[in-house]
């Protein structure tokens, strides 16, 4: 019946069912994104984590070969390491850490931090890590130096791959 009070109120009581509907909606959908969200930083940390102790066990090893698979290849890409200062690409790279560090070592090793900081838009990721370089040369000579390590990734296909590379010693370090 037009303009009952009855009718009237329990129209207006059941409209406002649908903004609590829309609310638990809407806050279910944020706790699922947020749950999500946590969910992939831990899977991205430990995938990281698990690639960059590998880099730094092959790098260990002396043999750029066993780093390789962590490096993308074009040959426009920059990579700036310890010495002497940058490359061009994988393949001077390989060349130049050979003939400025690699070949005058007897044993080295490099060691990852547990500071690890990865951040991935995408098949883009970033890492940061402090890591440590301990070397013997064959001069009798020993380097024992902390290492501030930036990596560039791209996955491409299902493999995270460097694209760019920064490492740097500390003045005085």
């Amino acid at each position: 019946m037009p303009g009952s009070p009855d009718l009237a109120a329990h129209t207006r009581k059941s409209g406002n069912h649908w903004i609590l509907y829309v609310l638990i909606a809407f806050f279910g959908g944020l706790l699922t994104f947020a749950g999500a969200r946590a969910q992939q930083r831990a899977t991205d940390d430990a995938t990281f984590r698990k690639l960059i102790d590998g880099y730094c066990a092959a790098w260990s090893t002396g043999d750029p070969n066993n780093a390789a698979k962590y490096y993308a290849k074009e040959d426009a890409l920059v990579f700036y390491d310890l010495a002497p200062f940058s490359y061009s690409g994988w393949k001077q790279y390989d060349v130049g850490v050979r003939k400025e560090l690699l070949d005058q070592m007897q044993s080295g090793s490099l060691t990852a931090g547990k500071e690890l900081k990865v951040t991935r838009h995408g098949n883009i990721a970033w890492t940061t890590v402090p890591m440590r370089f301990s070397a013997k040369m064959k001069d009798g000579k020993t380097i024992d130096t902390p290492v501030r390590y930036t990596g560039i990734w791209e996955k491409k296909g299902k493999t995270w791959v460097l694209v760019h590379e920064h490492l740097s010693a500390p003045l005085g370090g």
